[in-house]
């Protein structure tokens, strides 16, 4: 039975009483975390590029075993979905025994106690026996004589165990990463997918050199039934071969009796079948529903990060390069479209259709290779002698403008900028109907989520903005990819606006320029992500990027500052570490350094000339990060030269970043660093240093870029002198730096008098970052709560967007967190606070069109606000605007920047959910029909809850890949959180099933469910669970993430809750 079933539920009201009645009350079964120890030995090299393989040590979270038994009846306990009036869940509780496993035995009475004379022996004698037994295990290379241990082991050395192949024989490889022994050349891939039997055949030759004498291959494969195999060595004859393959690791491997001598080359040739992947990587199906509700079948690839294995066998990591020749066949109403322009296509005798593309131009890593079979049209226009296009399916053809505008304005811009054209005949943006990421930068064909790709006519600039901004994040890979190749050393070629460099070195990184291994995935990412929001700021400032810039840089600020962080540029031993990469530390904080990194050069070109050098130098290569500070460095003609390698170094190979703390006597500064690091237990801070830019203003000149001055901080502390007395001090003009800056008590009032007396005294930019700063200081426990509110006095007197959602996020997250704990006291007076606060603010927000986005935002975030706090004009005027919309037949246009606020409300009510989802079941919209989705999921209803859930299970009538953001959505609620928490322990394995252990989308689910919570039963319940899922997910990073955060949680509601009650 579907334990999400609709039809399986009641509606139930929510009691009013229910503190403790929820999925953290029940007390959580004792869980056996025993598991056998595996030894990994360390082998010898084998091939002179070996690396030793070091095995993750397990983190499992172990829970100790409480003092006393449950009753059978309280440990029969019902789910919190039962404690709602659901029963929908079928869970079997297995009652304990009255006699305990763990009650202490009473010995035999007949059993004398022996004598500490016994004892002593016995222990003594055990002790000589273990030591002796010690010795000849750890001492393997010794041979004893009389003399003793001096005459070396003439055995052989220990041989590597090797793990067993699904065939039974031995596999001739033991680690994770490939040997270095054999580079590919090239592949010829041949591909004839089946969209009706959702199964596809391939043919792969792979053509490669021979670095290393060596008498074996190895590679990567993953699903995938290789029905023959033959190797053809130079110019030899090719002969039949055995495929071994050990699935744990997804590696295949070929086994020959005699060495492969280096200099030598090879071609390996495979036929195989798999079937489509029933998730979002590999090549994967796909579907769409046209406008006469017909079911329309696709097939696409989502190769980033480890999922080229799944469709074709490779050297599946980003070091190993080759060139592509791709040919697919596909049906006659059928197109296909892989990274290069089609060169011919062939009529095949059984009625389908061969496409044969050109050779991929340059080498390129396998997680950049794509192909797509559908039936897309196109929206295409010639740019410079290059065709691009928008795909998208028929019915959403009109909402391909806006992207094919901006994608063809900024190849423009560098055709003439760099005096070369885009050397590709085309370049292909994709929309597909069920994308997990937000897009991918394969080359010569870019895929999207129909959502960050598609906007109709009448779309608001900020929903063009989320557009403009993931095509600023995947173009910019692929222009540069050929511009560099040709750059010359011309000084016209420098003195390109900061925006665009950037913004097309982020599609660029990682296609021309690309990491060695995964531990540097934000080369490519944290690159693209400075890059998405600079080159915007030039190419498109209505957009108004900045603000969306700083929010984010605070959120990596608050991810970073957890224990369970990592550095930029870290190890990556295993495939979900490697997934877990791609997270806010890789994007956001790489962007955020390199920022830093920009705005601490005394000009605007050196920054740029060093990254053209880097990309001149490196072109076609793979680097690491030192590659780039070196580059940057040599680049530094000025005075003060600056050591960038030396400076970045202590930003990319540490976690975490540095608190700050300032002085100020008279003229004289004295600066401190210590890490900021937020810990629930007495995890020893580290005694690392930062180099750090520091920046500041005063109150005789803080408004200005030029009253900006700079300190560099490398020391534990350092004092500085200014010209003149001043008031105050505010360092990281306009948060540019990485770090947190505490003013001491005198500081942060002084500086709080000033905004109260003046608001504008400081950039909007300052202001959000002294919000975001104290609340983060808070936390650790450096100031008090009322130090905050004394702070966030002036606030009511910002109109600007920054400040306010800074405060507005952070405060609600106090109220969330006071809700989920049942603190229904303490949540309404914090609500009565959030509005009295911005109720001014608020009344003067209009539900007309709005045309700067600033404004937009700003109203989007007080509306939304005031409209989930139940504000009674908020929800009257979203109802009014829902109803004329739905009167309408939809032709009213709800502002675009209003859809989420009054779908949500509309979504909250019995009257009109199901107006709403009959509206969303027939949307085409995507940007629109998102915002309807997050609506319906805010519903109280428990029937409508599951019923979402399980139609996102199942992928029907809601994509699958909206699963997390229904989640996230649910999880505003204390109702919702619960169903959505029951929901994730019981349907795990089908989760990960479509979502890899430690993708970016486990990671948000994580996230989402346990952020808000802050008490030792939630605590015990999350802990419960994930420690019991073992290698199911229980060592992800996100895992202990949501731990810590719930430990952090605890302590501040502990430690302020007094104050909120006294204060509030």
């Amino acid at each position: 039975m579907d334990l999400f079933d609709s039809n399986s539920s009641e509606r139930a009201s929510l009691p009013r009483n229910m503190i403790e009645n929820s999925m953290f009350e029940e007390e959580p079964d004792v869980v056996d975390l025993a598991k056998d120890s595996t030894a990994f030995p360390t082998f010898p090299a084998l091939d002179p590029d070996e690396v030793t393989y070091e095995p993750r040590s397990s983190r499992l979270l172990v829970r100790g075993l409480g003092e006393n038994d449950m009753d059978d009846d309280e440990e029969d306990c019902e789910s919190s979905a039962r404690l709602l009036g659901m029963s929908f869940m079928n869970r079997s509780s297995a009652h304990r025994s009255n006699s305990s496993p763990y009650t202490r035995q009473a010995p035999p009475r007949s059993c004398s106690r022996p004598s500490s004379r016994t004892i002593v022996v016995c222990v003594l004698f055990l002790v000589i026996v273990a030591s002796v037994t010690m010795v000849f295990y750890f001492l393997p290379g010794c041979t004893f004589t009389k003399a003793g241990c001096h005459k070396p082991n003439k055995t052989n050395p220990i041989e590597p165990v090797y793990p067993i192949s699904t065939n039974g024989e031995l596999f001739p490889w033991a680690q994770l990463r490939l040997p270095q022994s054999i580079k590919p050349l090239s592949y010829d891939l041949t591909l004839n997918p089946d969209l009706d039997k959702m199964t596809f055949t391939g043919r792969t030759v792979i053509s490669m050199s021979i670095l290393h004498s060596t008498n074996r291959i190895v590679f990567h494969g993953a699903n995938l039934n290789i029905t023959k195999a033959t190797f053809k060595l130079g110019d030899g004859q090719a002969s039949d071969v055995t495929i071994l393959e050990y699935k744990p690791r997804q590696q295949l491997a070929v086994n020959f009796s005699e060495e492969l001598k280096a200099g030598q080359y090879c071609v390996l040739t495979m036929e195989y079948s798999a079937n489509f992947s029933n998730a979002y990587d590999g090549f994967y199906k796909s579907f769409y529903i046209d406008k006469d509700r017909n079911k329309r079948v696709l097939a696409a690839t989502q190769f980033e990060p480890l999922s080229a294995r799944k469709a074709f066998p490779c050297f599946d990591e980003p070091a190993f390069k080759a060139t592509f020749l791709i040919k697919i066949s596909r049906k006659k109403t059928y197109m296909t479209l892989s990274n290069m322009p089609k060169a011919k296509s062939t009529n095949l005798s059984n009625g389908l259709v061969q496409d044969e593309f050109e050779k991929t131009s340059v080498n390129m890593s396998t997680y950049l290779v794509a192909f797509i079979v559908a039936d897309f049209t196109p929206n295409t226009k010639n740019v410079s002698e290059t065709q691009v296009s928008v795909y998208s399916v028929p019915e959403k053809n009109g909402h391909t403008e806006y992207a094919l505008t901006i994608t063809s304005k900024l190849l423009e811009f560098y055709n003439n900028f760099f005096d070369i054209n885009y050397p590709l005949k085309k370049l292909d943006l994709v929309a597909i109907p069920d994308f997990l990421a937000g897009a991918m930068e394969n080359l010569g064909l870019i895929t999207f989520r129909e959502t960050t790709l598609l906007v109709g006519k009448e779309s608001s600039l900020l929903e063009k903005q989320v557009v403009a901004s993931v095509i600023a994040h995947e173009l910019a890979h692929q222009v540069l990819l050929f511009v560099f190749v040709s750059v010359k050393r011309n000084s016209e070629y420098v003195h390109m606006s900061n925006v665009f460099l950037f913004f097309f070195v982020l599609q660029w990184f990682g296609n021309l320029v690309t990491m060695t291994w995964w531990n540097d995935l934000w080369l490519n990412e944290g690159f693209a992500t400075y890059m998405e929001y600079m080159s915007l700021q030039e190419v498109s400032p209505d957009l108004e990027t900045g603000n969306l810039f700083l929010s984010v840089r605070f959120r990596a600020l608050d991810k970073d500052a957890l224990n369970s962080s990592h550095a930029v540029s870290t190890d990556v031993n295993t495939t979900e570490q490697v997934e877990e990469m791609f997270d806010s530390v890789s994007y956001e904080k790489g962007a955020s350094i390199l920022l830093m990194l920009n705005a601490s050069f005394p000009g605007d070109q050196q920054f740029r000339k060093g990254i053209i050098e880097y990309l001149k130098q490196f072109s076609g290569l793979n680097t690491d990060t030192d590659d780039l500070w070196n580059s940057l460095t040599q680049t530094d003609k000025s005075t003060h030269h600056m050591n960038v390698s030396q400076m970045m170094t202590s930003w990319t190979s540490q976690k975490g970043f540095p608190l700050v703390t300032v002085n100020l006597m008279g003229n004289q500064v004295t600066l401190a660093q210590e890490h900021f690091l937020l810990t629930s237990d007495n995890t020893t801070h580290t005694s690392s240093l930062w180099h750090i830019p520091v920046t500041y203003v005063n109150d005789s000149c803080s408004l200005a870029p030029e009253c900006r001055q700079v300190f560099t901080l490398k020391n534990k502390s350092d004092t500085f002198k200014l010209s003149e007395n001043v008031t105050w001090l505010k360092l990281n003009y306009k948060n540019t730096g990485f770090y947190i800056v505490d003013y001491g008590k005198d500081g942060w009032s002084a500086l709080a008098q000033a905004l109260f007396s003046n608001v504008g005294v400081l950039t909007h930019e300052d202001r959000a970052s002294l919000i975001h700063n104290i609340f983060a200081l808070s936390r650790l426990g450096r100031v008090s709560f009322l130090q905050v509110i004394n702070l966030l006095k002036y606030v009511s007197a910002d109109t600007e967007t920054s400040p306010v959602t800074e405060a507005l996020l952070q405060l609600n997250n106090i109220y969330r967190q006071l809700e989920k704990r049942q603190e229904s006291n303490l949540a309404s007076r914090m609500k009565n606070f959030i509005m009295s606060t911005f109720r001014n603010l608020t009344a003067k927000q209009t539900w007309e069109e709005e045309e700067n986005v600033s404004k937009q935002e700003l109203r989007s975030a007080l509306l939304e606000m005031a409209c989930n706090l139940n504000d009674e004009n908020c929800t009257q005027q979203a109802t009014s605007l829902f109803k004329k919309y739905m009167e309408s037949n939809g032709t009213l246009r709800i502002p675009g920047d209003l859809q989420q606020t009054v779908f949500t409300v509309a979504g909250r009510s019995d009257e009109t959910w199901d107006a709403l989802f009959n509206i969303y079941v027939h949307a085409t919209y995507d940007s629109e029909k998102r915002k309807m989705l997050k609506g319906l999921a805010s519903t109280q209803n428990p029937q409508r809850l599951v019923q979402i859930l399980s139609f996102g299970l199942r992928g029907s009538l809601i994509q699958t890949q909206e699963l997390p953001l229904v989640i996230s959505t649910m999880c505003q609620s204390f109702a919702g959180c619960l169903f959505a928490w029951d929901f994730i322990q019981e349907n795990w394995d089908r989760l990960i099933e479509k979502f890899p252990i430690g993708s970016f989308a486990i990671q948000a689910i994580i996230k989402s469910v346990t952020s808000q919570s802050s008490t030792q039963a939630q605590l015990n319940k999350v802990q419960a669970f994930f420690s019991g899922l073992k290698e199911r997910g229980s060592q992800m990073r996100s895992v202990q993430e949501a731990l810590e955060t719930i430990k952090l949680n605890q302590r501040w509601m502990d430690r302020n809750l007094p104050t909120l009650q006294k204060w509030l």
